[in-house]
């Protein structure tokens, strides 16, 4: 049998709790994108193969896997996008991989369970849910008991978090600016961790409040002017601008330019990936973020998208 798996990208806005007062850390709030998107078709094999990775965690995570179930695969990778961008790709392309092993031998996981065997969500669970439900989703963090340090995703054992509410984003244009610098991963994300953290409580007080009474009523009511003034908010308040700051003024400088267009504009996870949602404006929008990044020497990509309101999609001997 063949299987065909073709998941969204993500937006992650901001992580909710990094105090953890109350007893529990992290939360997160994001919401899935239709593009880029990581697609592979995948088949029985006696071992590990994979094709036209440009990506070198589809071995990884395929090697680790068939240690793990002592069972092969072969891979064809057909689309993926770049790592450490800010959206989500070592989740996407570990889920994918994860799922296929679960179709093609009948494994009966689920996707949280194969978060868990991949190792991933153990800070924000965005990238799990989307790949499980689309959508915009707020997720619960974890427990003190669970995980007592502040730590990225890729230096935390935690188990993905629960989902708090799940809703289908509205049908706005999304545009997306990739500038290609590096974005902060590996031992300089942890180090962010340890730098700044805890945050300060007030911080985490005031976007709980924004969160629960402007920003996820806007997405149920398609209210695009609260929404923007959510996410204006959400990027100058707790670890949010610890993200934004590392980057100097370069991020900051087209937060403020971009707001001329709309102010629903921010950073994706640690970045650099800024995106901005508009209704009727996007030529604009993205006019700006290429201009933007030309006059600093900098190269750019530039995606305009839609949300993904499902999971990843697969199809069975395509």
């Amino acid at each position: 049998m063949k299987v065909r798996i073709k998941t969204p990208s993500r937006i992650h806005m901001t992580l909710i709790d990094l105090n953890g007062s109350i007893g529990r850390i992290d939360g997160g709030i994001g919401f899935a994108l239709q593009e880029p998107f990581v697609e592979i078709v995948a088949e029985e094999s006696e071992d590990v193969k994979v094709e036209n990775a440009n990506n070198d965690k589809f071995v990884e995570v395929a090697k680790r896997l068939f240690e793990k179930f002592e069972k092969g695969i072969k891979l064809k990778v057909i689309s993926d996008y770049k790592a450490h961008i800010g959206l989500g790709s070592g989740t996407q392309i570990s889920l994918a991989v994860a799922k296929a092993y679960n179709e093609i031998y009948d494994l009966g996981l689920s996707v949280r369970k194969l978060a868990e065997i991949t190792g991933r969500g153990g800070t924000s669970g965005i990238g799990v849910a989307v790949f499980e439900h689309g959508g915009f989703v707020v997720d619960g963090g974890h427990s003190k008991k669970e995980k007592s340090e502040f730590l990225p995703s890729s230096a935390s054992k935690a188990k993905p978090p629960v989902v708090l509410a799940r809703y289908d984003f509205p049908d706005w244009d999304i545009v997306l600016a990739i500038p290609d610098i590096s974005g902060f991963y590996g031992r300089r994300e942890v180090n962010l961790f340890k730098e700044y953290c805890p945050i300060a409580l007030d911080d985490v007080r005031e976007l709980c409040h924004i969160t629960l009474m402007k920003l996820m009523p806007a997405v149920l009511e398609e209210d695009l002017d609260e929404f923007g003034n959510a996410v204006y908010r959400i990027q100058r308040i707790g670890f949010k601008s610890v993200e934004i700051n590392q980057y100097g003024d370069l991020i900051w400088d087209l937060l403020d330019c971009a707001s001329d267009v709309t102010k629903a504009v921010g950073m994706s996870s640690t970045g650099p990936t800024v995106y901005g949602v508009v209704d009727t404006n996007k030529r604009d929008l993205e006019t700006l973020f290429r201009e933007y990044f030309k006059e600093r020497g900098i190269n750019c990509e530039v995606i305009t998208t839609k949300a993904k309101n499902c999971g990843a999609e697969v199809f069975y001997n395509p």
